[in-house]
């Protein structure tokens, strides 16, 4: 499979909308790379808060972003009943940069990449692009648990 739409994504991961924040995941390399689209809207949930008048996506929200895409890239790369009740869940943070705000009415292009597992930890890398321009990068890290 080289490509999800959000049904596709819905199927993987326990998220559901406002948190489900990947629209569609494309180029999987399968447990390698993958590219992920997150349409933010200009009635995204965070628009009304942060901040009114100048909306800009949380930084926090463009980590989850990455967290999900990079679940969903092992979710659909794992054997499925390697995976059939289990949960990634984000373990930590070692770098992210946010270079340049993301407003709405734009699509946020995130490259990641998986850097290495061991057992039930992975490590991922990730880039997020508007228009080819750099908006954020993140080194993290998440493990495979069960589901409870």
């Amino acid at each position: 499979m080289d490509k999800l739409n959000k049904d596709q994504i819905r199927d993987l991961l326990p998220h559901r909308e406002p948190m489900l924040l990947i629209d569609e995941l494309y180029d999987i390399k399968k447990l390698s790379s993958a590219t992920a689209v997150v349409n933010v809207k200009k009635d995204s949930m965070f628009v009304q808060g942060h901040f009114p008048g100048n909306p800009v996506m949380p930084g926090v929200l463009i980590v989850e972003s990455f967290g999900q895409a990079a679940a969903a890239l092992t979710a659909c790369g794992l054997d499925k009943s390697t995976y059939e009740n289990k949960l990634v869940f984000l373990m930590g943070v070692e770098k992210a940069r946010f270079r340049n705000p993301v407003i709405p009415d734009c699509k946020l292009i995130l490259k990641i990449q998986a850097i290495r597992s061991h057992g039930r930890v992975w490590k991922y890398q990730g880039e997020a692009f508007v228009e080819g321009k750099k908006m954020a990068d993140a080194i993290w890290s998440a493990t495979i648990v069960d589901r409870k």
